[in-house]
């Protein structure tokens, strides 16, 4: 089943919310999630700076809502076309 989602915008007031460890966790998912499907950022990592009080995400200093826009875009192919380990 295909959900259709609005994808969160860099600006959704939720973005604030994030901790750095939580932002961390969400890294640790995207690490492990991408690997087979070949996206790999083994040097991404949460930034000490912010912008208008949410925290970057040093991968092209994206804000989360990118990280979880992609972290998204996984799992729903992981749940639409199961790939085998």
């Amino acid at each position: 089943m295909t959900v259709n989602r609005t994808p969160i915008a860099p600006d959704d007031p939720r973005m604030r919310d994030y901790t750095h460890a939580q932002i961390t966790a969400l890294l640790t998912e995207l690490h492990t999630r991408g690997t087979r499907f070949g996206i790999a950022w083994g040097s991404a990592t949460t930034l000490g700076g912010t912008v208008d009080g949410r925290i970057l995400i040093d991968f092209g200093n994206a804000p989360v809502a990118t990280l979880l826009n992609l972290l998204h875009l996984l799992r729903d192919t992981e749940r639409n076309e199961p790939w085998e380990s």
